[in-house]
């Protein structure tokens, strides 16, 4: 049934309002009376000995503290959440300030809190540090050599793990009787999330409680209130966070960061409030990085195009330290390898490597990206070995509706999709029968043109348990409390909707409250797009309990049986008759009973959702500068059910723009020699503008979950799993087509490509 405000439609999002007429309230909006103000020290070396002395910049005008590693050695250590059971690798120390050694451009090694910013940073300058360098590593191909510089000596030659997924010999036996190998080596370069609100926390005292409150922008204040609380040995009674609006997460504001704790010590310290707020500087150094891998990956075919076996070898970048779920990232993704094909037998090798670099965390898709990446580029390339086009092999490999509930290769279990169908639909919206026509005209004006697509599948939603409380105020409005975090997704208006579907209320007569541990009892957060998976899921169960709770009341009121009772627009009714209860009436005549206007349900996914889509870009490139324009972008994708299909494409829209800013510019550099982050600002780190991306064409072909109560897959992450491949896959196209140039690395810069143009022609100028 369609329900106005409900789920299927386009509801205006309910939290832009604010937001537009800046009445949004972020962590740097936030300025107690009396409050304080911090910097961070960093290290300028990737890898050196020290020695501090603070005495001078603590006698500064305006300093009330000056924190070094012995200052806060009573802290705990920052942690790691994932390792392997059967076989643990040694995690080394993350301390919240090292005492005498440092391991990365931008580690930490000094806290200053003063009256004024500008004060912090003129003790900052005063503080008296002796250096004493040490030989560094970057780049993990570096890392991994005989005579590498060691980050940590208690991992030998860098390697953190190394690990296989799959059968090597099953593997190994049929390549050596295959048709033909087809094979690549892939970079996925290092990226900096960028999200428009750089970190920040303020921490309050209160000295009455010996209690803190911490507000900082995360992606889940309950799992930043329990790291924190670990770290400083605090009972939780003594700690309330609050995660206010947020402007961007991406997978990079689920983490812990020093300054967090440094913070929380420092209000305790001086008994006194502290904030601290990232310029762009300390996002760029301090900031867990994503991606950064390279892989070799190889498939063995048959005559006929069917691929009989895949092998893959990834280096993975750890960065100095562990960062939260680091080292799970690169294993994780891997599991996601074989993408929507039917290939038998697979297996792959996985090396997690310590460099003297930021360290490297999930970004947003955590492994999936990287994954179809692989896969799509190595698609294409067994096309070419063929001389196949790449939608008849796809077509020929994909795993077929059938099938499914499909296990692959590597034991994940999809449970519904439609790969051939939503293929065929994108390649009629981009009109790839006229591609031919079309790049005759564009060569005709001295432009070479490629068109590439990327059929993608990945494992979402499953991120919980998570609890909703949906109440009845006197008002007559209803209130979400749900522990999972909006960082911009709009999970005002989506929960909104799913109350909508039960109720018939308008979004504005529903108020959603996140982020603060005083009111909401516990939440797993906001990550893997699990936030109407798993938290939708809990909504909707919480506000059919409460509704029925309603009916028993109104029952009672009109005198009525409580199963003749429907519900609609806020208002009770019996049915068939013109006898009504208002919502803020039948509260007021409850008397308070909070237990009847109140719900709960705690929902946690025994299964991920598989979201699956194909991507189809075509790209225009100028030979003579090596710009690349994408002039064409079609996208089709299924998410099972679409709950609104404005937030939907937002979402889709806005991580297609990451994954294009990965294929055609960004990248974070290291200089080799020094460690030194080369591209460690906007002026050398490149992201997409409005002028960079197309208009996208994007449309659903929706099968329903079957392992979801919603029957929705995922959607967060999607657009930026499809996009970078389709791009890559496009700029390879045009190269091949024209140049028979086969290799080309993300990003595809116009420095890049014109260097390839430029060598292949001077190659046959011999």
């Amino acid at each position: 049934m369609t329900v106005k405000f409900g789920v299927g439609q386009s509801v205006v999002r309910k939290e832009d309002d604010s937001l537009i007429r800046g009445r949004g309230r972020y962590t740097g909006d936030h300025a107690p009376a009396g409050l304080l103000h911090a910097v961070i020290v960093r290290s300028p070396h990737a890898h050196a000995r020290f020695t501090i002395d603070a005495t001078a910049a603590r006698k500064m005008p305006g300093v009330a503290a000056v924190l070094t590693g012995e200052d806060v050695a009573e802290l705990g250590l920052m942690p790691c959440l994932f390792n392997f059971p059967d076989d643990p690798f040694k995690v080394p120390d993350y301390p919240i300030l090292p005492k005498d050694e440092v391991r990365h451009v931008g580690d930490a090694v000094a806290f200053v809190v003063a009256d004024s910013v500008e004060q912090a940073r003129d003790a900052a300058e005063a503080l008296r540090i002796d250096w004493q360098t040490l030989p560094s590593v970057t780049g993990v191909v570096a890392a991994v050599k005989p005579d590498a510089p060691q980050v940590w000596k208690d991992h030998a030659g860098n390697i953190l793990y190394d690990k296989p997924i799959g059968d090597k010999a099953k593997a190994d036996a049929v390549f050596a009787k295959a048709h033909a190998v087809a094979e690549v080596r892939i970079v996925n370069q290092r990226l900096v999330t960028n999200y428009m609100e750089t970190r920040g926390v303020v921490v309050e005292y209160d000295a009455k409680r010996d209690h803190i409150t911490v507000t900082l922008g995360s992606q889940g204040s309950h799992r930043q209130k329990e790291i924190l609380c670990k770290i400083l040995n605090l009972p939780p009674e003594k700690v309330r966070v609050i995660t206010p609006d947020v402007g961007g997460g991406f997978g990079t504001k689920i983490f812990p960061y020093r300054e967090y704790y440094l913070a929380a010590f420092a209000a305790r310290k001086l008994k006194k409030t502290v904030k601290w707020v990232a310029d762009r500087a300390d996002h760029f150094l301090g900031d867990s990085h994503g991606r950064d891998n390279i892989t070799h990956a190889r498939m063995a075919l048959d005559a006929d195009g069917k691929f009989l076996a895949m092998d893959v070898d990834t280096l993975a970048d750890m960065g100095a330290y562990l960062s939260m779920f680091g080292p799970y990232i690169p294993f994780g993704g891997s599991g996601m390898l074989p993408g929507v094909y039917d290939i038998p037998v697979f297996h792959c090798r996985v090396r997690a490597v310590f460099t003297n670099s930021v360290p490297v965390d999930a970004y947003r898709g955590a492994g999936r990206p990287e994954a179809a990446y692989v896969i799509e580029r190595l698609v294409d390339a067994c096309a070419r070995k063929l001389d196949m086009t790449p939608d008849a092999i796809r077509k020929k490999n994909f795993i077929r509706p059938s099938a499914m509930p499909y296990t692959t290769a590597t034991g994940k279990v999809y449970d519904t999709g439609e790969f051939a169908a939503h293929l065929k639909l994108a390649q009629d919206n981009i009109d790839w029968k006229g591609f031919a026509k079309r790049a005759k005209e564009a060569k005709r004006k001295g432009f070479i043109r490629g068109i590439g697509m990327a059929s993608y599948v990945e494992i979402c939603g499953a991120v919980g348990p998570e609890t909703a409380v949906v109440k009845l105020g006197d008002d007559g409005k209803v209130t979400v409390l749900i522990g999972s975090q909006s960082t911009g997704q709009g999970h005002q208006t989506a929960y909104a909707q799913l109350v909508a579907q039960q109720f018939g209320v308008a979004p504005d007569q529903v108020n959603v409250i996140q982020g603060d541990t005083d009111l909401i009892a516990t939440g797993a957060g906001t990550g893997g797009s699990s936030s109407i998976p798993v938290g939708g899921v809990s909504v909707e169960r919480a506000t059919i309990k409460l509704g029925e709770n309603l009916k028993e009341l109104a029952a009672t009121a009109l005198e009525a049986s409580a199963a003749d009772i429907e519900i609609n627009e806020g208002t009770l009714r019996i049915a068939g008759t013109d006898r009504t209860i208002s919502f803020a009436d039948l509260a007021r005549r409850s008397n308070g009973d909070v237990e009847k206007l109140t719900a709960s349900d705690r929902f946690g996914a025994q299964a991920g959702t598989y979201p699956n889509g194909t991507h189809i870009a075509e790209v225009e490139i100028d030979p003579a500068l090596g710009a690349t324009r994408i002039v064409n972008y079609v996208i089709v994708d299924d998410f099972g059910v679409t709950l609104n299909p404005l937030l939907l494409a937002g979402q889709i829209h806005g991580g297609a723009v990451q994954g294009i800013g990965q294929a055609l510019m960004e990248q974070a550099v290291y200089d080799p020699n020094d460690g030194q982050l080369v591209t460690g600002t906007l002026m050398d780190y490149a992201l997409p503008r409005a002028e960079d991306v197309p208009s996208f064409s994007f449309e659903t072909h929706n099968v329903p979950c079957a392992t979801n109560p919603l029957g929705v897959k995922g959607a967060g992450e999607a657009g930026t799993i499809g996009a970078a491949p389709a791009v890559m896959n496009a700029v390879a196209d045009a190269l091949w087509r024209e140049y028979r140039i086969d290799q080309i690395d993300m990003p595809a810069t116009p420095e890049r490509i014109w260097s390839a143009i430029s060598e292949h022609e001077r190659r046959h100028r011999l």
